[in-house]
């Protein structure tokens, strides 16, 4: 895409596209800002990370604190692998509001597109303290610009062309004659002349304005971020989906398929939910059959088309979620349902909004405790509960994964999925990956990527909080997983965001 597509416009380069057309996001489709609850020792942190749509861009930040009291917050934002991980530049002070003094803002350049980290120096009460937040930077669209502004700089740049050939032409005839003299025909010849040259003079300047902007824009083309794209096989009840690598021409922008960190303990974390009507989703693990494959048997599932998303995260902490779609006969034999895998089966869209309270299977209720106004791009801690048979709070909530349970907020229409946890939107890995050592390799980070996280055996507690922020408008249908016993529960409820 082009910023500016006509010679005139490019002869106003300087003047740069103000405006621009946001592409969806595929690391979390639709969903590129980061909501984050982090602990800096005593303090907690509740972080919102507003990313560019363009890079180099402007990433803005915000950090409500609780816990112990926080005086400053200062930020840096650095690579989360590699040389420059350990060189960070000077860290910006985050101001502090007046009127809240929990409340911190600031912001940072995000200079290349990558996977990113940025860095929070707490200090206050209790000391010192550092923590980061892993970013995946990308540019998600070039500028473009409005059809007026457009018009406005293309009528200026012709009377800048007009005006410089009026000069060059009153200087030709005019500028050596006595004052009240009148120009000769011979003058008025050169004149003319020199107004053509100098024309086409311009329209070299312009034509050569315009293929230098080509090169240019198709050289920041290739840096606007593409997923890599997946193939799904249905046979029989095998499901293969195979993981093409992406190579962007640039080292930065290409990306491998056999590069992928276990996050919670798996490779892939694949969303099969059942459309149009959304009454059908499952969270599924395919395990890896060769490099950039991944297979799975598939447990019993209602016939219809499904869409795909699944979550991986490469060696460098970055995250992507690769789309696609499966179409499941009514004859498919389904296999046993696996350990770590969760199914629920919701009522379709069209039968009305799902309300705050959601009937399980087994009898246990879940709750939403629903804010009272929910807007778009503003950030919240979504709380639910899960309440046993007896409508009391379970007693006998287990880890789901490693974690107090999993969410995934989707838009009806498929614009947008999210899959995050208590800790928030970003994957473990890389949230491990950010705060581990830098002196560690990576075969010691893979290690402690892959130790065990079901370790914990008390109950937890029955309710669990996802910090996140709707991008945009519309309906969503939002999937909470909690595990009682040895018992996985899908609940589900709707939301229209205005």
């Amino acid at each position: 895409m082009k910023c500016l597509s006509s010679p005139v416009r490019v002869l106003l380069v300087l003047v740069l596209c103000t405006f621009a057309a946001p592409l969806r996001a595929r690391a979390h489709v639709g969903s590129k800002d980061v909501y984050e609850q982090v602990d800096a020792g005593p303090y907690k942190l509740f972080v919102t990370i507003r990313t560019p749509i363009v890079i180099p861009g402007v990433a803005s930040v915000e950090a409500r604190s609780s816990g112990a009291t926080v005086k400053s917050i200062r930020i840096t934002p650095l690579p989360i692998t590699g040389e420059a991980s350990k060189h960070p530049p000077t860290s910006d002070p985050m101001t502090n509001s007046t009127a809240d003094p929990a409340f911190f803002t600031g912001s940072i350049w995000m200079m290349a597109s990558g996977s990113w980290q940025v860095r929070f120096e707490v200090a206050g009460d209790a000391g010192d303290q550092v923590v980061s937040v892993p970013v995946p930077a990308v540019a998600l669209s070039t500028l473009k610009m409005q059809h007026g502004l457009g018009v406005t700089l293309a009528i200026l740049g012709l009377f800048l062309v007009v005006s410089m050939a009026g000069i060059v032409a009153a200087a030709v005839r005019d500028a050596r004659l006595e004052p009240g003299a009148i120009p000769s025909p011979n003058r008025r010849r050169r004149a003319i002349l020199a107004t053509a040259g100098s024309l086409v003079v311009m329209a070299l300047l312009i034509w050569g304005g315009a293929a230098w902007w080509n090169v240019e824009a198709a050289s920041y083309a290739m840096d606007v971020y593409h997923p890599m794209s997946v193939t799904p096989a249905l046979s029989g009840n095998t499901l293969d989906l195979n993981v093409q690598s992406y190579d962007g021409g640039k080292e930065r922008s290409s990306r491998s398929n056999k590069d992928f960190l276990p996050d919670h303990g798996h490779l892939m974390h694949l969303y099969a939910i059942r459309e149009p009507e959304m009454d059908a989703v499952f969270h599924l693990h395919p395990a890896p059959a060769s490099a950039g494959d991944f297979r799975i048997s598939l447990p019993a599932m209602p016939a219809g088309t499904y869409k795909l998303y699944g979550d991986i995260v490469h060696a460098n902490g970055f995250p992507e979620t690769l789309v696609s779609t499966i179409t499941v006969p009514a004859d498919m034999p389904g296999g046993p349902i696996g350990p770590d895998d969760a199914k629920g089966s919701p009522q379709p869209l069209s039968q009305g909004q799902l309300g705050n309270s959601y009937k399980l299977p087994d009898g246990y209720l879940m709750v939403w405790d629903r804010p009272a106004t929910v807007s778009a791009n503003t950030a919240y801690a979504f709380r639910f509960h899960l309440l046993d048979a007896n409508g009391k709070p379970a007693t006998d909530v287990q880890p789901y994964m490693g974690m107090a349970g999993h969410a995934a907020f989707v838009k009806t229409d498929g614009a947008v999925f999210a899959h995050t946890h208590p800790e928030g939107s970003a994957a473990m890995a890389a949230l491990m990956l950010a705060n581990g050592s830098n002196e560690s390799d990576a075969s010691d980070r893979r290690g402690a990527m892959n130790m065990d996280m079901m370790t914990h055996s008390d109950p937890l507690s029955s309710s669990v909080e996802f910090p996140y922020g709707f991008p945009s408008s519309g309906r969503y249908r939002i999937f909470i997983q909690m595990k009682h016993s040895a018992t996985i529960e899908t609940g589900a409820f709707d939301v229209i965001v205005p």
